[in-house]
């Protein structure tokens, strides 16, 4: 076993979170019992990038109950949580992360998560594909392909796959129906407002907030805020987004129109510089600044610190920055993502099912990538359907049933 963590004696405080999650995930508990008769991954070798945390680590141990090697790293430098770290390596597991690496210690953790030459790859936002289509590129032709958990990393893998250079197949784990309709929406809506609510300590009702792309996060993000009281603008590129949030009642304006009148700012977009310097120039004294996208690049850090004549930490997540004529902005988590650089991300009950797509798409994958061809594909429908079907029982929801002759009436023509 090879690890890299900051401190294994923290292992029995990172177990009791993950045996917390894994109460409250029935769904990937049940998936696990099946997995552990089957054990359809023996011999499999999976390399993980995502957010080390308990739902994640939980992840982890169902794969390997499946029969897997699991080499386990973070994919975001302040998400990782050194208690859970540490438990899953006095699990057994290979571990390389720790909270806060510096840009050369993250990227040789998941340098030395891949030197296990996986199989499969289970990647949340890009990173181990891109090392193995680039530095680590002779390891690529021993993957018999992965899966993808976000947005910004689906973008990634279409992109490499309109180039022609795609080279083996990925899954789009975020794009299937009980992925992103609950863990983009309900999962980021929640999670980001507990991450500012947990960081800044301030009342959200009555102020105005602005977010920044309407996707299926965004959506979540402005629903939670309307719950909570706030009065909410919307700022999209895409006109039927756009028409959309209108008409779920936000006030839809311009980013510069909207920047003098927010409180609070969250970028949800998958892009760079959504925010900035001629944003920050015109922004009220004592704007919050947050990110819930992938990577931290929506607000762009650098135009901060040309317009700053000061900065300084007033609380842990939250800088300070000091313009020339006097206004305060503040950043939270460095412009990382907020529900998990500054909280503990989405509630387990949310992750159950994502993290159950992962598992069974897992078992797809090793069962027939080596047929597959190299692209993006869509998560089969009967797994979709079948995470679907174990989440309403493990609620005690019943659904009706098509009569014969339903069925016939639907499908005629007549």
């Amino acid at each position: 076993m090879k690890y890299a963590i900051r401190d294994p004696a923290l292992a029995p405080e990172g177990r009791l979170k993950i045996e917390w999650v894994r109460c409250h995930m029935p769904v990937l508990n049940a998936i696990r019992k099946e997995l552990e008769q089957s054990r359809p991954l023996a011999g499999a070798k999976i390399a993980i990038s995502i957010h080390l945390e308990a739902k994640t680590a939980y992840l982890a141990e169902v794969l390997v109950a499946g029969g897997a090697t699991v080499t386990v790293t973070g994919s975001n430098p302040l998400s990782t949580q050194d208690d859970v770290a540490a438990a899953l390596v006095a699990a057994g597991l290979s571990v390389f992360a720790w909270y806060n690496p510096t840009p050369e210690e993250y990227r040789d953790h998941l340098v030395r998560t891949l030197e296990n030459g996986p199989d499969i790859v289970i990647d949340d936002g890009g990173d181990l594909v891109h090392l193995l289509h680039t530095d680590l590129a002779h390891l690529a032709p021993g993957v018999r392909g992965g899966c993808e958990e976000t947005t910004t990393g689906v973008l990634r893998l279409r992109a490499l796959e309109a180039e022609r250079r795609l080279a083996f197949p990925m899954y789009a784990v975020n794009d299937a129906l009980t992925k992103y309709l609950f863990d983009n929406r309900y999962g980021t809506g929640e999670s980001v407002w507990a991450g500012i609510m947990r960081t800044t300590n301030l009342v959200v009702a009555g102020k105005t907030v602005v977010v920044i792309g309407y996707g299926w996060c965004g959506r979540g993000i402005a629903m939670r805020a309307r719950g909570l009281g706030a009065h909410v603008i919307v700022c999209e590129v895409d006109p039927v987004r756009a028409i959309e949030a209108h008409m779920d009642g936000y006030r839809v304006m311009h980013s510069l129109e909207a920047a003098p009148l927010g409180d609070i700012f969250i970028t949800a977009t998958g892009c760079r510089d959504v925010l900035r310097a001629e944003h920050f120039r015109v922004m009220r004294d004592q704007a919050i600044l947050a990110n819930a996208g992938h990577f931290n690049v929506e607000i762009a850090g650098a135009d901060l610190d040309a317009l700053a004549v000061s900065r300084r930490t007033v609380r842990r997540n939250i800088e300070e920055y000091t313009l020339a004529d006097g206004r305060r902005l503040y950043l939270l988590a460095e412009g990382r993502l907020v529900n998990l650089a500054a909280g503990d991300g989405h509630p387990a009950e949310i992750m159950d099912m994502s993290f159950a797509l992962q598992a069974l798409t897992a078992v797809h994958v090793y069962a027939h990538g080596r047929r597959l061809e190299k692209k993006v594909y869509p998560v089969p429908p009967e797994i979709d359907r079948r995470v679907a079907e174990l989440k309403l029982a493990t609620l005690g929801i019943r659904l009706d049933r098509l009569t014969p002759e339903q069925e016939k009436y639907l499908s005629g023509w007549e």
